[in-house]
């Protein structure tokens, strides 16, 4: 078990262990003491102690004409990372209740569509992440994707076990394929559409409100992907998908 890394978690830092430490072996001592017992500069261990002190960590006493320093008992450790936990909470309450809101408030109101481009497997892999995030807070749980044949075997190529993660947050797909092929998978719906022109060209659009992902392949097989966010494209995409649909 590394310390000083499990203390770092409450903001203390390295210097501070080697004195709490060393004072834990000492029982009581003076700060030159604590200085040559924990190998740190007289003058920085004289302000570490005051920082510690303030946080309870030591305590002092007068001894002569100097004082003397006392580690708290390690318990307070404890005490301390469950304080730190319960205003982790509380901020995050307040975050999700109070101040995102407040932030969103001072955004443009703006109908404007905010578009994001990304690239290669790792901003697929982003892409595939925001349609399970996106989907999984939505009323329906499920979302629309044209997927043509060619890019079926590079789309998940980033993400191996999309459709796993998928499943296990219950949300529900149903899928118009172009071109022949694609394995069934659970909570997930498939119909095809011919390719007449026998297109070898590679493309996967995904509905998901208020968003719309389009993914295709460049030269090398290299991935890239836009998202549209906009409430407006994203029903319109959906009424066409749908429509389409029950006519197949």
């Amino acid at each position: 078990m590394d310390i000083k890394q499990v203390l770092k978690q409450l903001d203390i830092e390295e210097r501070e262990v080697d004195i709490y430490c060393a004072l834990l072996s000492m029982g009581s001592a003076s700060i030159r003491e604590i200085a040559d017992k924990a190998k740190v500069n007289r003058g920085t261990t004289h302000e570490l102690l005051k920082r510690m002190n303030k946080r309870g960590i030591v305590s002092y006493s007068p001894k002569g004409k100097r004082f003397h320093y006392t580690a708290e008992d390690p318990e307070k450790l404890l005490a301390i990372a469950t304080e730190k936990q319960q205003s982790l909470r509380h901020a995050s309450l307040q975050l999700a209740n109070e101040v995102i809101p407040n932030l969103n408030r001072l955004k443009p109101n703006s109908n404007s569509p905010r578009v994001t481009y990304y690239e290669g497997d790792e901003g697929i892999e982003k892409v595939l992440k925001d349609i399970l995030n996106t989907t999984e807070k939505s009323a329906s749980k499920s979302y629309n994707v044209y997927s043509s044949r060619t890019i079926r075997k590079y789309l998940y190529r980033p993400f191996p076990n999309y459709t796993m993660q998928r499943v296990k947050r219950n949300i529900r797909v149903k899928a118009i394929a172009i071109g022949p092929g694609g394995e069934e998978a659970p909570l997930s719906e498939r119909k095809w559409i011919g390719n007449k022109k026998n297109s070898s060209k590679a493309s996967y659009v995904a509905i998901y409100p208020p968003k719309c992902a389009m993914i295709s392949l460049q030269e090398g097989h290299y991935p890239t992907a836009v998202v549209i966010e906009s409430d407006a494209i994203s029903e319109a995409m959906n009424l066409s998908f749908e429509t389409l649909w029950e006519l197949l």
